[in-house]
């Protein structure tokens, strides 16, 4: 059975996930705190120089927005569109929503103006989302439950879309693992978080495995992942590929939080970054010299920050009740 056949059927099992749906759904969709953001309807596009981001304001929760890059902190622009997750680059868009109606997931292909070129049913609660930075691969992850490995708890599903091809991905488990040079297999595998190469075929990801959280580089054609560096979680690369930035657990332990950090991919050197806060996100690279990031404030409103990328300053506010960030050049 072929992977995209695997999806579509796979859909079926999202009738075990409605009670974690109609959860997440809820908490992102009803809380009060009179905040409010000016903007315009349908103003938003993927032209920049601007940063995209999912809105938290109580006025337009969850809708697609964007800002000036040279003043994220003024005016606005708000579209119609709402997605869970959303990301962008290339002139392409990738956001997670729940399907109309129903307690199931979608992942919808947006154009330059966020119209919907595509559709996928997904099986799980979305998570994380990237696009390359051609506009033509995209990423997903999401929560699922029912792996028998892990005793009922939440596990991960991370896939791909090539635009170029056609070609889905529903999960990155079916990959030849080779960890530290060894071949590897075993039942608990997981997956999240990736971010695409320029290389064609090439990316990095989050690889889970017993009690440890690897950073692995892959490729999509040979159908391959290899470990890179233990303790690294939801990498971003960096516009020059030189860098990944990430969330590490604090003394290898999650739930002590999570350390924003840079490491250098040549030399294997780590930086931490000024931001001490625990950040349970994907870092977002806003140049090559920032990294950007959500912080929840209360529940069901998030802040995005940004601080520099070589460990020296400190955070800044960036864009007040706003997460999933992404710069339009």
């Amino acid at each position: 059975m072929n992977t995209r056949t695997r999806v579509l059927i796979a859909v079926i099992g999202t009738l075990a996930l409605a009670a974690a749906a109609v959860l997440y759904v809820g908490a992102a969709g009803a809380r009060n705190q009179g905040a409010a953001s000016a903007g315009t309807s349908d103003a938003v596009t993927l032209e920049g120089p601007r940063l995209l981001f999912r809105s938290t304001a109580d006025a337009d929760r969850g809708h697609v927005s964007s800002v000036s890059a040279t003043d994220p902190g003024g005016p606005r622009a708000v579209s119609t569109v709402s997605c869970s997750r959303v990301h962008a680059a290339g002139g392409t868009a990738i956001c997670l929503r729940p399907e109309t109606g129903l307690t199931t997931y979608q992942l919808a292909v947006l154009d330059r103006r966020l119209a919907v070129t595509q559709e996928i049913p997904l099986v799980g609660v979305p998570n994380r989302a990237r696009v390359s930075a051609d506009g033509q691969r995209l990423a997903w992850t999401v929560f699922v439950t029912g792996d028998s490995y892990n005793g009922g708890r939440f596990s991960t599903r991370a896939g791909t879309l090539d635009l170029t091809t056609g070609d889905v991905e529903g999960t990155l488990e079916d990959f030849a693992v080779t960890v530290d040079g060894k071949p590897y297999k075993a039942a608990d595998v997981n997956f999240w978080g990736v971010t695409f190469a320029r290389q064609p075929n090439r990316f990095y990801a989050t690889m889970s495995t017993g009690s440890h959280r690897y950073l692995v580089e892959g490729d999509s054609k040979a159908r391959t992942v290899r470990t890179v560096r233990d303790n690294v979680e939801c990498p971003s690369l960096s516009p020059d590929e030189t860098r990944v930035a990430y969330k590490s657990a604090i003394d290898g332990d999650p739930a002590k939080g999570w350390r924003v950090s840079v490491l250098d991919l040549s030399s294997g050197t780590v930086t931490p970054l000024a931001e001490t806060r625990s950040v349970d996100d994907q870092p977002a690279w806003l140049d090559g010299r920032t990294v950007a990031y959500a912080l929840p404030r209360t529940q069901g409103h998030s802040d995005v920050w940004a601080v520099p990328a070589d460990g020296t300053g400190s955070p800044r506010l960036l864009i007040p009740e706003a997460e999933s960030p992404a710069a339009l050049p």
